[in-house]
């Protein structure tokens, strides 16, 4: 019996859906694959960023690009933000200053504290109470200056208390701060409107015992700042302390929407100092470094911004702080301001007990107008003493929870040169 044949019409359904597949295929084959780059982000490069070409996908060639586009807002100050020493210890106490013929005060920054262990921050605030007389009032610090990230993480208005209050809960100064990244820093539930913990405590209408203080008997009041960005005129000296916003890096003076007014006030602020001719020193702290090689990148464009300013006023500052790099480092910079050629001391002072980073190791090396002079991976803080002819910045370490001097850096104020 003869064999039937194979339908034909199944090899054809066959035969087509087989090319259909292979038409697919080639289709695919055909499609071009998107570009896949070598790194985590298109910044990692030796390319200089004017030479680079915009990314595709986020619109900019550096990271300082992507960062100034994503800045906070800067909150307008509430006053005019000009604070005299007098509004913050009274008079008396700026009269035994005058006596004694020097100011002295503290500085440093990144204090909260690293998983949950004040230990570091609480041997650099008991170091600091040891610089305290009551007897000799006019030789005590007139002040702290926190230098930013006063706060780490989430629900920050509830951290106020285990990570500002305890821990300088005998610690007898005022302090006045500058707030850093992380107090700027949001979260949807938790901290959802910017620089607010901050606000609360160092920028209160009126001075007054916070309930997170004294519900646990400690008194300190708040601060009344008149904002994040302010001028603090004393006896021999001057501070200004300026908002860096809330990137990781770089720092910026500029705000959200390319929000001026923080800049133009600095402006408008050193051609006042400049006019005024007082003679004192001059210290602009910053919670991001304009120099840094540990820990966090240096801020060269928030540099640029400031030497902007002061180099269309012929001003500079003789001293620099700043924080953000958990460690201490120490720079000497020369310039020309247009009063010819001064040193400026440029100092990183991150180092109040939040998780130390590395550091290089200074060595006296160049990087163009700047020589880095010191450094130290570990914790402590600065005092700082401005009398009429001289501003000495020195650097106590308290690693391990003994205090000894680790750096002296002096800086002659009328010949703008660092000794």
């Amino acid at each position: 019996m003869a064999k039937k044949a194979k339908p034909k019409a199944r090899v054809a359904k066959v035969r087509v859906s087989k090319s259909r597949v292979a038409k697919v295929s080639v289709s695919k084959a055909r499609a071009p694959k998107p570009a896949v780059s070598r790194f985590a982000q298109p910044f990692f490069t030796t390319t200089p960023p004017q030479q680079r070409q915009i990314d595709a996908k986020i619109g900019v060639r550096s990271m300082a690009q992507f960062a100034a586009a994503r800045l906070g807002p800067i909150p307008p100050p509430s006053r005019n933000p000009v604070m005299d020493l007098s509004e913050i210890i009274g008079q008396p106490g700026v009269d035994d200053i005058k006596a004694a013929g020097a100011i002295r005060f503290h500085a440093v920054g990144d204090t909260g504290r690293a998983a949950g262990d004040t230990t570091a921050q609480e041997m650099i605030a008991n170091a600091m109470t040891s610089d305290y007389d009551p007897a000799a009032a006019g030789h005590s610090p007139a002040l702290f200056i926190h230098l930013g990230d006063v706060i780490y993480g989430h629900n920050k208005d509830i951290l106020y208390r285990d990570e500002f209050y305890r821990p300088y809960m005998k610690y007898p100064g005022k302090i006045v701060a500058i707030p850093g990244n992380h107090d700027g820093e949001t979260f949807t539930q938790t901290d959802p409107k910017p620089l607010k913990g901050f606000l609360d405590n160092f920028c209160s209408p009126a001075a007054a015992v916070p309930r997170i203080a004294s519900d646990v008997r400690i008194f300190r009041e708040t601060m009344t700042q008149p904002g994040v960005y302010w001028l603090l005129t004393a006896p021999f000296v001057n501070i200004i302390g300026l908002y860096s916003n809330i990137a990781e890096g770089p720092g910026s003076i500029l705000g959200a929407n390319n929000d001026n007014k923080q800049l133009q006030w600095l402006d408008k602020t050193l051609a006042g100092l400049k006019q005024t001719a007082d003679g004192k020193a001059l210290v602009i702290a910053t919670h991001h470094p304009p120099f840094s090689t540990g820990g966090h990148s240096p801020s060269r464009e928030m540099l640029n911004q400031i030497d902007g300013v002061c180099k269309a006023n012929k001003i500079a500052p003789h001293a620099m702080l700043a924080g953000h790099s958990h460690n201490y480092q120490r720079y000497t910079r020369s310039a020309d301001f247009g009063t010819g050629a001064i040193e400026i001391a440029y100092i990183v002072a991150g180092c109040g007990g939040h998780a130390e980073s590395t550091v290089v190791a200074a060595n006296k090396q160049h990087t163009g107008d700047t020589v880095f002079e010191n450094s130290l991976e570990g914790y402590g803080y600065l005092m700082m003493t401005a009398s009429a002819n001289e501003l000495i910045i020195q650097m106590f370490e308290t690693t391990g929870g003994t205090k000894r001097l680790f750096d002296t850096v002096k800086v002659d104020i009328a010949n703008h040169r660092v000794q």
